[in-house]
């Protein structure tokens, strides 16, 4: 085996650390809007023994798809029957723009086919966006059904905490009616989010968010963030006793002081990639320098 050149062993660590940093680099510029919140998925599978369910599924994905660069909110029914019809929608946070709403929306027909399966309904929800379908015949829920919950792990008191969160909340809920749907504000380092579906109007859109924020005060109570997901709107705080960062959206997500499955196992995810990029680093170092050593030793070898 013939002598590898310093040149040929620095090239060969360059090489190892570029593709250890593009791992660590993949990890770290995943936006926020993209982190998965809840997953609901119908117990029932979908039978489907002639395809055209899979058919009319395939083809709402694409159009919802398709329409996420130009709107926040699209809703379609497809199949070639009503019997074997499939209603889908997907909404994008109201703080997103169409790229982002696009990059957000385009992830959840792969996530929904991973997540659920085939069933006769399912829906993925991530911090800015989420998908729903259902096929012909679903039962019907009420759009006050609470979907789910998160509370912060660390509570406030002592601070009046609760009493600013409140007035944020009723600033929060006179907002999104004005804002047909949407609203997002910060009140004394309060930072709150509601957001109604795109298809309920401003009266129902105002009930189901005096609901979801009735729901945060009793469920999550001195929590310092909280997200309630209903039906048919959610609402979503965060508390930042240090002022609310400056950033494009201070939204809580599911990595960020709350106590989703998703957030531990988000932190946990970091610190592994950081202990793998930093371990594999050094072990890439090492394994330069014994070859370098060897280089030497034969070399020296080959003299006598």
């Amino acid at each position: 085996m013939g002598f590898y050149s310093l040149k040929q062993l620095l090239s060969l660590y360059i090489i190892i650390m570029a593709l250890f940093s593009d791992l660590k680099q993949a990890k770290s510029s995943s936006p926020e809007y993209t982190n998965l919140i809840y997953k609901g998925c119908a117990r029932q599978r979908l039978s489907d023994p002639s395809g055209l369910y899979s058919q009319a599924l395939s083809a709402m994905y694409g159009l919802l798809v398709s329409q996420s660069t130009k709107t926040r909110f699209y809703k379609t029914t497809t199949g070639t029957t009503s019997q074997t019809s499939v209603t889908g929608l997907f909404q994008c946070r109201g703080d997103l723009s169409n790229n982002d709403c696009y990059n957000c929306v385009s992830r959840l027909p792969v996530l929904s086919g991973k997540l659920c399966g085939k069933t006769i309904a399912a829906r993925v929800q991530l911090s800015g966006c989420y998908l729903l379908y259902e096929i012909s015949g679903f039962a019907q829920i009420s759009g006050m059904e609470l979907l789910f919950k998160t509370c912060g792990k660390n509570n406030v008191a002592g601070t009046g905490f609760e009493q600013r969160r409140d007035t944020a909340f009723g600033v929060m809920q006179n907002g999104v009616v004005q804002g047909h749907g949407f609203y997002a504000t910060t009140y004394e380092s309060v930072y709150v989010l509601g957001q109604c579906e795109g298809d309920i109007g401003d009266s129902d859109c105002s009930g189901c968010i005096k609901n979801a924020l009735q729901r945060a005060q009793v469920e999550c109570g001195s929590s310092i963030s909280g997200q309630i997901y209903l039906h048919k709107c959610f609402v979503a705080y965060s508390f930042y006793p240090n002022g609310v960062p400056k950033r494009s959206s201070p939204y809580p997500s599911s990595g960020s002081s709350t106590s989703s499955s998703s957030s531990s196992s988000s932190g946990t995810t970091g610190k592994t990639v950081a202990i793998i990029v930093g371990g594999t680093a050094g072990v890439g170092f090492l394994v330069i320098c014994l070859l370098f050593v060897k280089n030497l030793m034969k070399k020296k070898y080959d003299d006598y």
